[in-house]
């Protein structure tokens, strides 16, 4: 087994991955969150890959392969899940070892998933804050929501149906 010392965060490669879905906003999303994140934490980390564990590109095979081209010696893998379900325990680590077979002078790791970080908390407490805030007429409805008749509270129907777009 290879261990991860303490290297260069410039020649560490972040890899956030998601589970990836047949819709492109919810792909967008992890997108948007890895710009995000990337340009916030551009002094520490500048190499910063999105990736999806299936179903949609770039995949986690890709982002490796992006983060070796932009000068990654190491290449760290971090699920952007809450809970260490299947995809945590076999999935992703089958993935990145098949990607990492691909440049085997490159050590990996994958991280734990999001969890019971206490920030979740604030992140949780925040969005229903907001949701609140936007029945109750005091906030807009975000971006998510906008124009989906989703901010509002409702009774349930025995007509009503949901439709799930995968």
């Amino acid at each position: 087994m290879t261990t991860l010392r303490s290297a260069d965060p410039d020649t560490t490669g972040i890899i956030i991955v998601d589970h990836g879905s047949r819709r492109p906003t919810s792909n967008e999303m992890l997108e948007r969150f890895v710009e995000a994140f990337a340009q916030q934490r551009a002094g520490t980390y500048p190499i910063v890959e999105p990736a999806h564990m299936e179903l949609a590109e770039p995949s986690i095979a890709t982002a490796f392969n992006r983060c070796v081209q932009r000068g990654a010696t190491r290449v760290v893998v971090c699920p952007y899940f809450l809970a260490p379900g299947k995809h945590w325990h076999q999935d992703i680590p089958n993935l990145a070892r098949a990607a990492g077979l691909q440049h085997p002078d490159v050590p990996y790791v994958v991280t734990a998933p999001i969890g019971l970080d206490p920030m979740i908390n604030d992140v949780i407490a925040s969005r229903l804050d907001y949701c609140l805030g936007q029945i109750d007429g005091r906030h807009d409805e975000c971006e998510w929501c906008k124009g989906t008749g989703r901010c509002a509270m409702k009774r349930a129907t025995e007509t009503e149906a949901v439709v799930f777009e995968g």
